[in-house]
């Protein structure tokens, strides 16, 4: 295996997933992407002996690495030793987690009519098994309640989805983290938030299914902070990101409804999303108005949207979502008026990064003239939108990872 040596513990952890922990690994000087070709040359230089030799050599045999299960495990009773313990070891988030004691994981099971033993997903990069029992411990270390775990599992089986590109999400650089949005009867029977400070704190079934996915995804998964999750930044979203989109305000239809289920659905949609990105207007009246201010938030040009593309999201806020619907505007509507204004001018972004990108998007950037537009998204059917929060005139923009779709599970209620 061949890559940078920022990735070593990564390239470790791949290498044993695969069952090939003898593999070698050859690692040049971070960073590679984004320098001189010559400078880039200078570092693989001396690394070509290395390579042959690890070409033909002969590697250790392969040993298939046992993924993990949940069980018994000797843990200190006492709540701040425990804490202590869970840190050094990995398994924890730096908040204060509840123990997964066997009482406590039965209890939580009790939530899922599926059994412990069944496999609801394989989590990358570890290629961890995730187990409905391994899943309920981590539920339980998050926090969460015996009926907040039919979202989870839904979650968990929902970034599972080759389209979700959960390899990309648990390691890139990029400080992306999966949001999860809540439609349906179950928001309102767990008494999830999805008006005020929906983003924020205050409200335990999002807190705690949120960090439920995060830390399966981290302890199943092997997306540990700093080791196999390489996020340069890294942000809030990574400790739980989910919220419920505000049905009762939207004056459209729900993003399950629009996904081909019905209103008496509970569905869970995964997104590999950016932190939130705060949009004020207090002054349109129109809906003309509030795609003006939406499309100029969302023009920018470090978005990987503007070159990767993947499906950016706008929330907005009710107020917002009242007046873009003020004229009988759709939501299809909304989304193309936006898609056609978000652009950004090839002639903002450096000649360096249109080389880069015509390379990765031929199409968009390659012997284009500086004012060609480069939109948000490759199509406006792409732009996600959803009505959440409260009173205000605030809506946000979620740039993505790019290279990711968004997932919709049913939720087995």
């Amino acid at each position: 295996m061949l890559g940078t040596d920022e990735f070593i513990p990564l390239a470790r952890a791949q290498v044993a997933a695969q069952g090939l922990p003898g593999l070698p690994i050859v690692t040049v000087p971070h960073p590679i992407g984004g320098i001189p070709a010559g400078a880039a040359a200078a570092k693989a230089g001396p690394i070509v002996e290395s390579v042959l030799r690890a070409l033909t050599s002969d590697p250790a045999a392969a040993v298939h690495a046992a993924s993990a299960a949940a069980g018994d495990v000797e843990a200190p009773d006492d709540l701040d030793h425990f804490q202590a313990w869970l840190m050094e070891r990995g398994w924890g988030d730096g908040l204060p987690a509840i123990p997964p004691t066997r009482e406590r994981v039965a209890a939580m099971l009790a939530g899922a009519r599926r059994r412990p033993h069944e496999v609801a997903a394989l989590l990358v990069p570890r290629l961890g098994r995730a187990t409905v029992e391994a899943i309920a411990a981590n539920a339980v270390m998050a926090g969460a309640l015996p009926e907040h775990l039919p979202v989870v599992l839904a979650a968990v089986e929902a970034v599972a989805d080759p389209s979700f590109n959960l390899q990309a999400v648990q390691t890139t650089t990029h400080p992306c983290s999966p949001l999860c949005i809540v439609n349906g009867p179950i928001a309102g029977r767990l008494g999830m938030n999805a008006a005020g400070n929906v983003f924020g704190q205050g409200t335990r079934a999002n807190a705690a299914i949120g960090r439920a996915l995060r830390l399966t995804l981290q302890n199943v998964g092997g997306a540990r902070p700093g080791k196999e999750d390489r996020a340069t930044h890294g942000q809030p979203g990574k400790y739980a990101y989910c919220i419920a989109e505000n049905e009762g305000a939207s004056p459209w239809e729900p993003l399950s409804v629009e996904r081909g289920f019905t209103e008496g659905d509970s569905t869970v949609t995964v997104c590999g999303s950016e932190g939130p990105h705060n949009i004020n207007d207090h002054g349109s009246t129109t809906p003309e108005g509030i795609v003006t201010t939406v499309a100029g938030t969302a023009a920018i040009t470090g978005s990987n949207n503007i070159y990767l593309g993947g499906e950016p999201l706008i929330v907005l806020g009710p107020e917002h979502a009242a007046t873009a619907a003020s004229s009988g505007w759709s939501k299809e509507d909304f989304k193309r008026a936006v898609w056609d204004r978000a652009r950004v001018p090839l002639a903002r972004l450096a000649p360096e990064n249109i080389e880069r990108f015509a390379t990765i998007y031929p199409e968009g950037f390659r012997d284009r003239p500086p004012e060609t537009p480069a939109p948000i998204a490759r199509d406006w059917r792409d732009v996600m939108v959803i009505v959440a929060g409260g009173a205000g005139k605030h809506s946000v923009f979620i740039p993505t990872f790019g290279s990711t779709r968004s997932v919709t599970r049913r939720i087995a209620d």
